[in-house]
């Protein structure tokens, strides 16, 4: 069964920095594409970050340059570091195994107050 836990979030003011972190288990973690998305409230999931097996990475044009993810295929976990965090990255967190997109964790909630 595949689990995905997801954990770091909190309350931060505009400009601060969080770093989430996803633990993943019942997967081959390392040959794994992941993903982080977010999901405010009123609005559709959106994808923010991927990270390829080879650690190649994209993001979303609205995090670009202040957002980071990364991996441990040791400890099989996903990173997602956010520094100049703004009001509108106020969402749930959700990790995700893009080789398994059916299964999504309980989400870490992230409020940016301004």
């Amino acid at each position: 069964q595949v689990q995905l836990v997801e954990s770091g979030g909190g309350l931060v003011q505009a400009g601060g920095s969080l770093r989430l972190s996803c633990a993943a288990s019942g997967i081959i973690f390392s040959i794994n594409p992941m993903a982080w998305y977010r999901q405010a409230p009123g609005k559709q999931r959106e994808l923010v970050a991927v990270i390829t097996r080879g650690s190649s990475t994209n993001y979303a044009d609205s995090v670009k340059g202040r957002f980071t993810i990364s991996r441990d295929n040791v400890k099989n976990t996903v990173y997602l570091q956010m520094n100049s965090l703004k009001p509108e990255d106020t969402a749930v967190y959700y990790c995700n195994a893009l080789n398994y997109k059916q299964f999504w964790g309980q989400g870490t909630q992230v409020t940016v107050s301004s």
